[in-house]
């Protein structure tokens, strides 16, 4: 196993790719510009990357076009484009270090993480949606014996595929292996944030054998590069995970422009829900902690809202703070580390701010409440728990996107639906009970994407994911993302007259 003292050898040698990646090459940017990334575990600039402008978005995009139009990508088999992904699963799996390192350094993320779960969960979507490919069929509509009807899914076109810094890989992945499975062409913009990664990964899909122009990466700034993008008329989807402010703007985007689909997959104030009947306490603590600091709480899913039964709340808080105190905070090279940073200064600056407004409104910090490891120059907040809660205020209500956990009580389930569902956001929830009713009853109440029951976070490309209300209307993951990123043609045959 690498060690530490090996991490952060091969990252005071990191070589990133920083060009734009249009029609299988790397440039730089037409006028020039570019911007620093800087590496949130000490603050130390990483590299100059390209910024794509209009200009730039502009040639991906007609490259993305005319790759399309000429059939080089979406008029070959299904079974070689089963292939070349398969390929492209083996080579991200075969870079698996290089592509860990890029990630940690890039996102503040622990390097056991970005080993065990990133890197591999961007392979095994490839590869899922590759197999997929050739095991999807068009369909024969039920006419009289005069006319045969056909029901093709065909490719949309040019799909704009704009991610954010916290998984930068592995929803990349749940975005591009549909589009590229049903013979769309892509123009990746990743966040500013988290750029070099998926400049490894567009070199690695043309050394796969996807062809140039079928897959492009333009990093730069959203308010340039990701507004050119949803502004333009030859990019027939958007698909974009990130803040409910920056998903609306991409709808008045494309209603400026041509009217493209939009697939929104937003932000979130998941509660869970913690019922006095629960068997194990200590698994719904775990769950609990676990839920919110996993990736120092920047997760769009996140269960940062904690609703429990005024009955066990204080022994659930004891051992949730038990758990959370227990959790390692260090260096993202560190192995041995189990939470990494915050992305960058803005954002550590939003969290801190959130804890002081959690004061402010009521709030009572259990443990943590401050930033932390101050002399290593990164951006590091403690876990941080808070109770007594008003359910209505602002802390309760606002995604933070860090590690922060808010309590609120309650003394009957009606009243923990109705918590768990007062908030504008609706991407995931959990119930914890000892009763199988009581879970479905829940469960079917609850307003939410996803809902787990005795459990948090599990997950799977084969099933799908997305949220009501401000947390988006898009679905990710299983094969209903195929229907996402292809059209329905029908194709009507007078066989009578033939």
């Amino acid at each position: 196993m690498t060690t530490y003292e090996q991490w952060r050898d091969r990252a005071a040698g990191l070589a990133a790719r920083t060009g734009l990646f249009i029609d299988g090459a790397f440039a730089p940017a037409a006028d020039g510009a570019t911007f620093t990334t800087v590496s949130p575990r000490d603050g130390s600039e990483l590299a100059n990357v390209s910024a794509a402008a209009t200009a730039d978005v502009d040639r991906a995009v007609r490259a993305a076009r005319t790759a399309f139009e000429d059939g080089r990508w979406a008029g070959t088999s299904p079974r070689h484009r089963k292939d070349v992904l398969l390929r492209l699963s083996t080579l991200i799996r075969e870079n698996l270090e290089e592509l860990a390192l890029l990630e940690t350094l890039d996102v503040g993320k622990p390097i056991g993480e970005s080993l065990r779960v990133d890197v591999p969960s961007a392979a095994n979507c490839l590869q899922w949606y590759a197999e997929a490919i050739d095991k999807t069929y068009d369909e024969i509509a039920p006419t009289g014996p005069g006319a045969l009807a056909l029901v093709t899914r065909e490719p949309l076109g040019v799909v704009g595929v704009v991610v954010p810094w916290n998984y930068p890989l592995i929803i990349s992945s749940w975005k591009i292996a549909p589009a590229l499975a049903m013979g769309n062409s892509v123009v990746l913009k990743p966040a500013e944030q988290s750029s070099l990664s998926a400049l490894l990964l567009a070199e690695l899909a043309a050394e796969a054998g996807i062809p140039d122009g079928v897959f492009n990466v333009v990093p730069g700034l959203g308010p340039v590069a990701g507004e050119a993008l949803g502004r333009h008329p030859e990019v027939d989807k958007i698909a974009f995970t990130g803040s409910t402010e920056t998903g609306r703007r991409f709808l008045e985007y494309a209603a400026q422009s041509n009217g493209k689909q939009v697939a929104l997959e937003l932000g979130g104030k998941s509660p869970q829900v913690v019922l006095a009947d629960v068997d194990d306490l200590s698994a719904a603590a775990s769950a609990v902690a676990w839920g919110i600091f996993y990736n120092a709480g920047q997760t769009c899913n996140a269960g940062s809202r904690l609703l429990a039964d005024v009955r066990i709340v204080d022994d659930l808080l004891a051992k949730v703070v038990k758990v959370t105190e227990a959790i390692q905070v260090g260096d993202p090279l560190d192995p041995a580390t189990q939470m990494g940073a915050i992305v960058d200064q803005a954002q550590l600056d939003r969290v801190l701010g959130y804890v002081d407004l959690g004061r402010a409104e009521g709030g009572q910090v259990v443990t943590g409440g401050g930033r932390i490891r101050t002399e290593s120059g990164g951006y590091f907040v403690a876990p941080t728990v808070l109770r007594d809660v008003d359910n209505t205020t602002r802390v309760a209500q606002e995604e933070i996107f860090g590690p922060v956990l808010t309590t609120t009580t309650f003394t009957s389930e009606e009243q923990a639906v109705r918590l768990a569902n007062q908030t504008r956001y609706g991407l995931a929830a959990s119930v914890w009970t000892s009763r199988l009713g009581t879970a479905h009853r829940v469960a079917r109440a609850l307003r939410a994407g996803t809902v787990w029951v005795n459990t948090f976070d599990a997950s799977d490309v084969i099933t799908p994911f997305g949220g009501f209300k401000d947390s988006g209307s898009g679905r990710d993951k299983s094969l209903h993302a195929l229907d996402a990123y292809s059209a329905l043609k029908t194709t009507w045959i007078n066989v009578e007259s033939s």
